[in-house]
């Protein structure tokens, strides 16, 4: 797109309530900075450069209420939720004179708010915006620049910054015949990734829909959350939250991103793709029976959950449409929540960053072989799975344990051109966020966090969304091998 789209119709702020209804207030962390601040831990403090979550939620269809209702609903909501998520409504500040990072929701802090973007999207083509937005919301191959232009902008790069933003975009009318019907609508989120991981968004996300749903973020299921780093526990805490703050952001108070957006998207395509349930079930059949047979050795395999399977067909997919050389060690990065797996475990209603990265690694001639292209062949597919489920393993066996200051350094070190970064988590049912009308038709995330990046979620009927961005000479390969790969036994 050669100008921008959307059109900004006002800039307002959503303050929070007064009260959360049954939820309890959030919970920061106690002692000498009080209970309005919140310390980053050393897993918070590596995203305090990094580009925000941004995430994109289309809902079409006649159950759309007039816009001004719909910007009034969201408007109330969001307000009752951030009553609950109260951190989230002010400022990542950095403090020279302790050379830390924190999440500061002071009454100082908190006005005026979090940012509330309404706007309107207009087709620069013959089509009408109405059909425009639609078109964007069905389209399997992502138009990534109007993506952008969807959700709201973040001003990160200077601190004081905020931690949240909120837009929604209604199609854009020709002619002023007074009809407030939209038909169609995004709303697009932006919360900053140095004060959430995808399972707390997604946590946020619930909340929000509870409330427009029922008036409460407090419905029943729902978990409060708990701001408190303290539940982090590790010996060196502080020392390696300054270590890696002095590595990521050494500009402080200024952050410069680690990742630029129009330098990862040039000659970037991202498409999304649909595994059905019982296409996920026939590939952990497969992969189960290839390691049952013994190569790779079974003993080295673990069990073959959906994640194992569908992130297998991934990394074999990338890389059979890489011109790599046999030869060559490709790498699949893959992220695993560590609330659960903490020695003790923590409050599964924390809200922040507690993932692993966990790196497989595997010669690339052996995740080539097979493809369903050979007789069923699926010798690729297992390798894959015994490397991945290693890899988990091995990090979650001791997520705190190790070299910790090298996480960082190690992850730099990797070829960048045969490392793949699969993101967010089947777990995440994004689509069940109802914000009172109805379940969103689409859901993506838009922030390009790196040049080959895979996101998946949740769908319908046990389905897996699998959102993939290649560069574009590899895409059409990737989509021949992973259909390939996909339908490889059909009997089962």
């Amino acid at each position: 797109m050669s100008s921008r789209s959307v059109r900004v119709v006002s800039v307002t702020h959503v303050q929070p309530e007064q009260t959360a209804g049954e939820m309890p207030p959030a919970a920061g962390e106690s002692g000498d900075d009080g209970d309005d601040v919140v310390r980053l831990s050393f897993y918070d403090v590596m995203f305090v450069s990094m580009m925000p979550i941004q995430r994109l939620f289309f809902y079409e269809g006649a159950a759309l209420p007039p816009f001004p209702s719909l910007v009034g609903s969201l408007r109330s909501s969001l307000a009752a939720a951030l009553a609950a998520f109260l951190p989230l409504a002010g400022k990542l500040t950095f403090r020279a004179a302790l050379g830390d990072v924190v999440l500061d929701y002071s009454a100082a802090a908190v006005p005026p708010g979090v940012k509330f973007v309404e706007a309107e999207y207009g087709s620069s083509d013959e089509i009408s915006a109405f059909d425009a937005m639609r078109r964007l919301a069905g389209d399997v191959e992502h138009n990534v620049e109007a993506f952008m232009e969807l959700v709201p902008e973040l001003e990160v790069e200077q601190l004081p910054a905020p931690v949240l933003a909120v837009q929604v975009t209604r199609p854009a009318f020709r002619n002023d015949d007074g009809d407030d019907a939209v038909g169609v609508v995004a709303v697009g989120v932006s919360v900053h990734h140095a004060v959430a991981d995808g399972q707390s968004l997604w946590q946020f996300m619930k909340a929000w829909s509870a409330a427009a749903m029922v008036g409460s973020p407090a419905a029943p299921g729902l978990l409060p959350p708990t701001f408190d780093r303290a539940l982090i526990r590790h010996p060196r805490s502080e020392e390696l939250a300054s270590k890696f703050l002095q590595l990521s952001s050494p500009t402080l108070p200024e952050v410069k991103l680690s990742r630029v957006a129009a330098d990862v998207i040039k000659g970037q395509r991202t498409r999304t793709f649909l595994l059905r349930a019982d296409q996920i079930g026939s590939l952990k059949r497969r992969i189960s029976r290839r390691i049952a047979a013994g190569e790779p050795p079974r003993e080295t395999a673990s069990p073959v959950t959906a994640y194992v399977a569908i992130a297998s067909l991934v990394w074999t997919s990338v890389v059979r449409a890489k011109p790599h050389d046999a030869a060559d060690e490709a790498y699949l990065m893959v992220t695993a929540d560590c609330r659960r797996r903490l020695r003790p475990p923590i409050d599964p209603g924390y809200f922040g960053n507690c993932v692993a990265a966990c790196y497989a690694r595997a010669n690339v001639g052996a995740l080539r072989r097979g493809g369903g292209d050979n007789g069923g062949d699926d010798e690729g597919l297992a390798r894959a799975a015994a490397a991945i489920g290693a890899a988990i393993r091995e990090q979650l066996e001791d997520p705190l344990g190790g070299d910790i200051e090298g996480w960082l350094q190690f992850h730099l070190s990797l070829p960048a051109a045969r490392l793949t970064a699969v993101g967010s988590s089947h777990r995440f049912m994004a689509y069940e966020t109802d914000l009172g009308w109805g379940a969103p038709s689409r859901v993506e995330l838009v922030s390009p966090f790196a040049r080959e990046l895979v996101m998946l979620l949740g769908a319908a009927g046990g389905g897996v969304q699998v959102s993939v961005s290649l560069d574009e000479a590899h895409m059409d390969a990737f989509e021949t091998s992973w259909f390939q790969t996909a339908a490889g036994d059909v009997t089962v």
